[in-house]
């Protein structure tokens, strides 16, 4: 009988479940610059039927968040599973040290046996450290692992990013020539936010943005095929998402839902569907944010998740309580300072201006080569937006508040609103403590984060005592600061003397933004231009510009164009691109920083001599 038994359960395999390897492989899909405009996730206008496929297999994420609205220090976040204003990768394009004894997460999973490929952009404000990839190139693959071998795969597809909306004619016609008519999306159909123009440029560019997630759609579904053909398809786990929102004008950039909520598809094969977290076609609300990647597939694969990571694995074994917060930051763009921070609770969203006097639309050449972009431009100049289309041209709100729920588009600020004010209050707490916590190092000039901490990174710098980094007395200055309240104007001249640069900068700042109602710190600002920190000489020389008293800062801008710290001579260019004609007596300076090593610099002054040119 016994033997009987066996013989049964030896004919009748599905009777017992088949031991599951403990190591899947994970592979991810990723691209550039889209928000939610997938069919899957309610886009009409969307012609996306690969990816929805992926969806009606696997789980959909509604709210997904990068962490920053462009490539770079979204990646950084990544990469690291730690928030870039922590480590001072947050600026765009720049060059962080990683905090000592940390790892890019790949190297974890090489340790642990898997063969780890990225095809192919790294952009991490960070230099990858030798072995964090097996392969990472435009041919990694896969295939090229040992026999037996787990995987961990990263295929990011660059054909719907921001620069491919502008394509060519030629290049376009290219692109899209096997397109059928369904998937060709007609301009007079596009959904058009309400903060941008409606005209024809406008139209195309949307139209031709959705054109560019088919075009990816069709590389995914080639790339599962790829999957399937060899056979891996029912041992790998599939995550596709993009690396932040829109490319579009107002999306790509900002801290918007646009910007920041992206689409995320997990699909899990038979063997592994205990560690989804719904049925193949369902969806979760569950907040997750770019910080919390890493550690995921470090869960998924069986590898303890490093103490240091601040993110939250939300699948595998060490999956942790579903976030309340999701948190967003802006620093430097290009070649335009700026600096926000934000929170949401996947519905309401608050976001602090720490220099409101900036306008949104900063002039960063990249952006402006948007055909959007110019035509909303110039309507601005004519005149011709309504006040929804204008606001972008202006300065901005010290705070802003939303409730994406019944204003997707984020055009309402409630933050003024007596019925918001408890929420307001919240989340402005909620926000600062996120600051504290991890210790937030934007509220140092670029060139002090650089230099203040000599060769120690300076997320170790803040936390081992080595270097002085006072961040409460910082972040209230920089406070008073974008309050742009003249009654504060005696405790900002009172800062204007504080012991720390850091904190006297943020002085300057808040003289900046208030213009001629800062008149009475004058003299101190006077004073300042022979500072020891060439950000406080440079910030004293922006706010007696804006008192008038150009003669007294320009000599102070001109050294600064010859300073050897790169980021000291981006500022002073920015501060001169913005006196216009006034600057006509530096233009010999202006032309010799087109030649300057660092690009930004050399693209401003490009900036600053066309204006004086015109």
């Amino acid at each position: 009988m016994h033997t009987n038994l066996l013989a049964l359960f030896a004919a009748l395999p599905f009777l017992v479940p088949a031991p599951r390897p403990e190591r899947p492989n994970i592979l991810w899909i990723t691209c550039e610059d889209i928000s939610l405009n997938l069919g899957c996730f309610g886009d009409d206008y969307a012609v996306t039927p690969n990816l929805d496929r992926l969806a009606s297999q696997g789980v959909r994420y509604n709210n997904a968040f990068a962490t920053i609205g462009v490539c770079a220090p979204a990646r950084s976040t990544i990469i690291t599973g730690m928030y870039p204003p922590s480590i001072g990768t947050q600026h765009m394009r720049c060059t962080g040290k990683l905090p000592k004894g940390v790892k890019l997460f790949p190297a974890y999973l090489r340790a642990a046996g898997y063969y780890c490929t990225n095809r192919s952009k790294t952009d991490y404000n960070l230099r990858a450290p030798a072995g964090t990839w097996d392969a990472s190139s435009r041919k990694a693959h896969w295939r090229k692992r040992k026999p037996g071998q787990p995987f961990f795969s990263v295929v990011n597809f660059t054909s719907c990013h921001e620069s491919q909306i502008r394509l060519p004619e030629k290049r376009y016609k290219r692109r899209t020539k096997d397109f059928t008519k369904a998937e060709l999306h007609d301009p007079a159909k596009a959904p058009i936010p309400p903060y941008h123009p409606d005209t024809p440029e406008v139209r195309k560019d949307w139209a031709r943005y959705a054109d560019m997630i088919t075009f990816m759609d069709k590389q995914v579904g080639k790339l599962l095929a790829e999957l399937e053909a060899d056979g891996l398809a029912d041992d790998t786990i599939v995550i596709f998402y993009s690396d932040h929102g829109a490319g579009m004008p107002r999306s790509k950039r900002w801290l918007y839902d646009s910007s920041l909520r992206v689409p995320m598809i997990a699909r899990f094969p038979e063997k592994y569907k205990d560690l989804a977290p719904g049925p193949a076609g369902s969806e979760t609300d569950r907040l997750v944010s770019f910080v919390d990647l890493a550690p995921t597939v470090l869960s998924l694969a069986g590898v303890t998740v490093p103490a240091h990571m601040q993110g939250k694995a939300f699948l595998g074994e060490q999956s942790k309580e579903p976030r309340k917060w999701i948190y967003g930051f802006r620093d430097r763009m290009d070649s335009r300072y700026d600096m926000l921070r934000c929170v949401s609770d996947g519905r309401y969203e608050y976001i602090r201006n720490y220099l409101p006097h900036v306008p949104w639309a900063q002039y960063i050449s990249y952006m402006y080569q948007m055909p959007t972009m110019q035509v909303w431009q110039r309507l601005h100049d004519e005149g011709k937006l309504d006040s929804v289309q204008d606001r972008f041209f202006h300065a901005k709100p010290t705070e802003e508040l939303y409730d994406t729920q019944t204003d997707p588009h984020e055009v309402i600020n409630l933050a003024g609103d007596p019925a918001h004010a408890q929420r307001l209050a919240a989340m402005r707490k909620e926000l600062r403590a996120w600051m504290e916590r991890i210790v937030d190092l934007g509220f140092l000039p670029e060139a002090d984060l650089r230099t203040r901490f000599g060769n120690e990174p300076p997320f170790d710098a803040v936390r081992d005592g080595s270097h002085a980094y006072p961040l409460r007395k910082l972040m209230a200055a920089a406070d008073i600061s974008c309050r742009r309240d003249p009654k504060q104007l005696p405790e900002l001249i009172e800062l204007l003397g504080a012991d720390d640069p850091g904190i006297r900068y943020w002085a300057t700042v808040g003289c900046t933004a208030l213009g001629t109602k800062a008149k009475p710190a004058e003299d101190r600002l006077l004073a300042l231009l022979e500072d020891g920190s060439p950000d406080v000489r440079i910030g004293a020389a922006d706010a007696l510009c804006k008192l008038g008293n150009v003669n007294a800062a320009l000599p102070v801008l001109r050294a600064a164009l010859a300073d050897a710290n790169e980021w000291v001579r981006l500022r002073a260019i920015n501060v001169i691109d913005g006196l216009d004609a006034r600057a006509r007596t530096l233009r010999a300076e202006i032309r010799a920083a087109k030649k300057d090593k660092n690009h930004y610099v050399v693209r401003v002054a490009t900036k600053a001599l066309q204006d004086l040119d015109h």
